[in-house]
């Protein structure tokens, strides 16, 4: 009797080893698929990337970014008149920042934007002047004072 339940034991061991093992290949084959998936949508995202950076470069193209320029911006070349000397510029730039802006960059671009602050002729930006003293890009008499142009 006691070798029966011996051999009862050992069975039941058995068939519960080969269903952990059996287990054990069923989760190995779901993570194979699971791999081959992945690599199948690594595969084709790298084709999406090679054909975005084709695409990429085809845009990038100079040529077509000139003839674009060409055709949407009406741009005119530089005429001699925008440039002038090193010594009629101003010494320093305009004091437009205000201390409690937190981000210089930002209140020179907010500062800009308010009518008054900074009046552009081109794309040449025209800094007020101080008083009495002639305007260092065109040369014009402070509007605030009346003095002549020098």
């Amino acid at each position: 009797m006691m070798l029966r339940v011996l051999n009862f034991l050992v069975i039941g061991t058995l068939v519960l080893a080969a269903a952990y093992v059996y287990r054990i290949k069923f989760d190995a084959t779901v993570q194979a698929e699971r791999l081959a998936k992945l690599r199948g949508e690594v595969r084709h995202e790298r084709d999406d990337i090679a054909a975005l950076r084709a695409q990429w470069g085809q845009l990038d193209n100079p040529e077509r970014v000139e003839t674009l320029a060409k055709r949407y911006l009406h741009l005119r070349p530089i005429a001699p008149t925008q440039f002038d000397t090193l010594d009629r510029l101003p010494e320093r730039p305009p004091q437009d920042v205000t201390a409690s802006t937190k981000d210089p960059i930002s209140g020179i671009i907010e500062n800009t934007a308010q009518p008054g602050i900074l009046e552009t002729t081109g794309s040449i930006p025209v800094v007020p002047a101080v008083s009495g003293a002639p305007n260092p890009v065109s040369g014009a008499a402070n509007p605030v004072s009346g003095a002549p142009k020098q």
